[in-house]
């Protein structure tokens, strides 16, 4: 990205990032951190808006059902009766409080953290004005079954003059009935909106008539090198285990079937499995962003239902396979938009052919093809923070 100069003695203008808040999913985590890094190197000062979206009706029981609802409606209710009885067993809580610390170690080094919170109410005027912009992205900041509150994500505590979205996501391919009329307010109430897949472009355009660009997500945005200087070899990995293992993350969780047919292909290719979301492998489950990062760029193949492992595998230019998530479509069509992009579609398991194909990917054409999508980035940006 190009640097915007400040003289000497100039006041640097101030950004705010409002994205979803947690310490437990990688994406998150480094997208927010992609995003900070990205205004930065325009020569602002970054900070991300912590966010409370709870609604001031809502009692904490009602937001933990919600949060529940979530985990069902989004084919993940069999992740969440393993999670509830793993949490049952003192030693796995004891790896999710290792993982969390690291999640939130990251977090404490990495990304510049408001120490106050818009709500509901909004954000105190005071801290409001100090802000020359409020960057809204990237993550399902739309998706309605994942806030409480949408209207803070649609920036609706400010001016509109201070309103952009950068890459942001429904997460979803059709907007609920109920929620339409409000978002259609929203949307109309944005200064600049760019979205993270086709899909959410065209919710745009049905709701409001408006064509808006599709922009990579905001950790393809930085380079590899940018990656590797904050990534961290996992404590509990030999050196040598370098390009010599098969890594596995499904957010979902994988099938019999796939664990099967994962565990026949690693032991043809003589790897040994590390599975980084399974909490029944703890050498891989505890894991920050950081070690996240190493484990992609280090292993000889990764096997993934997530976008964001799909993402940095296409970054770090290492083997991936996409499987895809039973009854998950809306989370299957953002991976599709990124092997679109980067035409890599023959990386989905149902086009991998052989153990040729498992381990070896063509990533020259994809250097131009991230120059090109950067570039197109860095003109939005350019536009929307004059």
């Amino acid at each position: 990205m190009t640097l915007r100069y400040i003289s000497q003695g100039d006041e640097v203008d101030k950004i705010g990032i409002i994205t979803l808040n947690g310490y437990f999913n990688y994406g998150n985590r480094l997208q927010n951190y992609a995003l900070q890094e990205t205004l930065k190197s325009f020569g602002y000062e970054v900070e991300t808006v912590l966010v409370d979206d709870r609604r001031l009706d809502m009692s904490t029981s009602e937001v933990i059902a919600k949060k529940l609802n979530i985990l069902k409606e989004e084919s993940l209710s069999g992740t969440f009766r393993i999670i509830s009885k793993k949490l049952k067993d003192r030693l796995n809580q004891e790896a999710i409080a290792k993982r969390t610390k690291l999640f939130k170690d990251f977090t404490n080094r990495y990304i510049s953290e408001s120490k106050y919170k818009v709500t509901q109410k909004g954000l105190d005027e005071e801290y409001e004005r100090t802000y020359s912009f409020f960057v809204a992205g990237s993550d399902q900041i739309w998706n309605p079954k994942y806030v409480n509150l949408p209207e803070i994500y649609f920036l609706t505590f400010t001016e509109k003059k201070k309103r952009i979205a950068y890459a942001a996501s429904f997460g979803i391919s059709n907007i609920p009935s109920e929620f339409k009329e409000r978002y259609i307010e929203y949307l109309n109430g944005m200064n600049y909106i760019s979205l993270r897949e086709g899909d959410g472009a065209k919710i745009v355009e049905d709701l409001t008539g408006n064509k808006v660009p599709v922009l990579l997500d905001p950790s393809l945005l930085l380079n590899k090198q940018q990656w590797l200087d904050i990534s961290k070899k996992p404590d509990n990995i030999a050196d040598n285990m370098k390009g010599k293992y098969l890594l596995t993350y499904f957010v979902e969780g994988m099938d019999k079937k796939t664990e099967k047919e994962i565990k026949k292909t690693a032991d043809r290719l003589n790897l040994p499995i590390i599975n980084m979301g399974d909490i029944n492998d703890k050498e891989g489950y505890i894991s920050g962003p950081s070690q996240f990062i190493w484990y992609i760029n280090n292993c000889s193949v990764l096997c993934t239902d997530s976008f964001h492992g799909t993402a940095f595998s296409i970054l770090l230019q290492t083997p991936f396979i996409v499987y895809k998530r039973a009854g998950a479509n809306s989370i299957y069509s953002r991976i599709d938009t990124l092997l679109d992009k980067f035409d890599l579609n023959s990386r989905k398991i149902e086009n991998i052919k052989d153990d040729k194909d498992f381990l070896k990917v063509d990533f020259t054409h994809t250097v131009a093809i991230l120059k090109s999508e950067r570039k197109r980035a860095e003109d939005y940006l350019k536009v929307a923070l004059k």
